[in-house]
């Protein structure tokens, strides 16, 4: 038996081989440029080597120097035979083989640069650029799992299934060795180099190598990328790149970077940026729809976090290609870039960058430049001439509605009437088994649900007595006292409907002289016109505890007609069953939700006319 006592084996997974102490990373990835500078500021090496190209020394270090702007690196290189695909970086292979590195603060290697610059450790670029770097493969694991593992175990793991070696792989590893065993023999080298480059490495340095072949590349410059082309060319996409610039600048927890956090905090700020541009505000359902489909999509692609592509298309999918843009120019806003520089400043694509880059294709539907000029012969639409002229010609004396939208609104409202009936329809419809008649035709699902008892089932579709008298329409039923804009107005003729609403204040809004435009909370339609008191004045109506409530109770009490439509995100309060059978009246819920968006869309917006004379004017000013 062997000795306990005797001297122990090597630890071959260790990451600590004698004075060097290795820091394998994923390039381009934030959490590992986190555990850099964690790691630089905890032990203070000496000496920081990073598997970066050694003839690209001095651009680089001009490029840290102008941080937080980020830079890229552009140089031709004739000696390449193809396309490189590392994370290191990406080259487009057409003629004149161009290459670009983009340098940002969350890459890994960008800041063991600058952290070993901040305890004043010498920084040494480990490979000698003798060779092309070989192509392995740079599928790794994500790297937000560092949120809930070690450092050690995420490497452990990727380290059980090593890539194949490859002559260019070893010629390149050997390279590198070369260059860590030359670096200071006394003193503590922290080595920050590529994942899927770390057995090799540590193999090749087990024996002294020799000094490989050197090349020289020409034509090298820094240039400054366009703000607009940094969410393209990026590895992690600018927002979250400001956000690790802020801290590491306050030394903050990591937490305060933390990816489904960020997210989060984009969705929203994109949502306000989305609700000053088109009128629309998100709901807490497309939130978490939001947050649920981003999420499958990182799970299809194998991932933790969604990418800033998943989060875009889950935007586009939820909720529309207005929102979509919104969060992809949100995530490619990156504050401290400028466009004016001491060097010159390029618009980059990101094809010219990365390899098999995905697109999406978003149309933003909002007036373009074209659309907004006027047509040859017509006048422009109006303006004030001075701030305040609109609203000096409100004089309050009456209001009135516009024509045309009253059209459209009581064509709503009778569809609304035929949904409602519709619906009681399938309330009341029954399956049976045929025996005699087929009564209102075969229910094809029910007789291929139960297919194995040999039977045919009909439907029974019961006659509805009775009509729909008052349609209530709830958009929003105001807990947080947005809508201040209360009232009733009568209809002007027969065929025209009576209508309470609430609304914000359209006066805020002026739109023309004396024309405002408002949002519709909820209203209330009832016929026969003509015959409705002021809904909000009502004391009969005191009773509710919300602005929707009050409408309901007024549209059970006012119609005439047995049902009583209600559509709304959610149902009435049982107890208004109660209140609708005092009244011999029947609610019909009709979720909101099945009605169409655009249509709903057009439906909310309702302007207000300071006077009749003001319908002279109206329709050369509202759209």
């Amino acid at each position: 038996m062997p000795d306990p006592t005797g001297p122990s084996l090597p630890d071959f997974s260790s990451l600590e081989r004698g004075r060097f102490s290795y820091v394998p990373v994923v390039p381009g990835r934030m959490e590992f440029a986190i555990e850099v500078r964690r790691r630089i500021l905890a032990e203070r090496p000496e000496v920081v080597a990073i598997e970066l190209p050694e003839t690209l020394e001095d651009l680089y270090l001009d490029a840290i120097r102008r941080l937080p702007q980020i830079s890229v690196i552009f140089y031709n290189d004739t000696t390449l035979g193809g396309k490189a695909a590392e994370s290191v970086y990406s080259q487009r292979a057409d003629e004149d083989r161009s290459v670009y590195l983009p340098v940002e603060p969350a890459d890994p290697f960008v800041e063991a640069i600058r952290s070993a610059q901040e305890i004043g450790a010498r920084v040494v670029f480990a490979d000698p650029d003798s060779t092309e770097r070989p192509h392995v493969p740079d599928t790794y694991p994500d790297s937000f799992a560092l949120k809930t593992i070690t450092h050690r175990e995420y490497v452990e793991a990727y380290r059980l299934y090593p890539a194949t070696r490859t002559p260019a792989l070893e010629e390149f590893s050997q390279a590198v060795a070369w260059k860590l065993q030359g670096a200071d023999p006394t003193a503590r080298v922290m080595v920050v180099i590529s994942l899927n480059m770390l057995d090799p490495i540590l193999d090749a340095m087990e024996s002294p190598q020799q000094e490989p072949s050197r090349r020289r590349r020409e034509e090298l410059r820094i240039v400054n990328p366009h703000p607009d082309c940094l969410g393209e060319i990026t590895s992690e996409y600018p927002w979250l790149q400001e956000r690790y610039e802020r801290f590491r600048d306050a030394m903050m927890e990591p937490e305060m970077v933390d990816r489904h956090r960020v997210q989060l905090a984009l969705f929203r700020e994109a949502g306000q940026s989305y609700e000053i541009n088109t009128g629309e505000k998100l709901h807490a359902w497309q939130n978490r729809l939001l947050a649920k489909y981003s999420r499958n999509l990182a799970v299809i692609s194998r991932d933790l976090a969604a990418t800033l592509f998943d989060l875009t298309i889950a935007a586009r999918s939820i909720v529309d290609e207005n929102f979509a843009w919104e969060v992809w120019e949100m995530a490619s806003r990156y504050g401290p870039q400028q466009t004016a520089s001491d060097i010159q400043t390029v618009n980059i694509s990101g094809d010219e960058v990365w390899l098999n880059t995905r697109r999406i294709r978003l149309r933003r539907r909002l007036p373009s430049t074209k659309r907004r000029m006027g047509r040859l012969g017509l006048k422009p639409r109006k303006k004030e001439q001075f701030p305040g002229e609109w609203a000096s010609e409100l004089n309050g004396a009456n209001i009135c509605s516009y024509p045309p939208e009253d059209m459209v609104i009581e064509n709503f409202g009778r569809f609304l009437k035929k949904k409602g009936k519709s619906v009681l329809s399938e309330e009341r419809t029954t399956v049976e088994p045929f025996t005699s008649s087929l009564l209102d035709g075969v229910d094809l699902r029910e007789t291929i649900r139960n297919w194995h008892e040999g039977k045919i089932f009909v439907r029974n579709i019961q006659k509805v007595h009775g009509e729909v008298g008052s349609v209530v329409v709830i958009f929003d039923d105001d807990r947080d006292g947005r809508y201040s804009y209360l009232t009733t107005w009568l209809g002007e003729h027969q065929n025209e409907s009576d209508m309470a609403f609430y609304s914000t204040a359209p006066f805020d809004h002026l739109i023309g002289p004396g024309i405002g435009r408002a949002e519709y909370g909820g209203f209330l339609m009832s016929l026969p016109a003509r015959r409705m008191y002021d809904v909000w004045a009502d004391p009969d109506y005191d009773f509710a505890e919300t602005k929707a409530e009050r409408l309901l109770l007024a549209g059970l009490d006012y119609s005439i007609q047995k049902y009583v439509v209600y559509v709304a995100a959610k149902p009435p309060r049982s107890v208004f069953r109660n209140v609708a059978a005092r009244f011999g009246r029947t609610i019909v819920y009709v979720p909101i939700g099945q009605l169409s968006p655009v249509t709903m869309k057009k439906i909310r917006v309702v302007h207000v006319l300071d006077g009749y004379d003001k319908r002279a004017i109206a329709k050369d000013i509202i759209w």
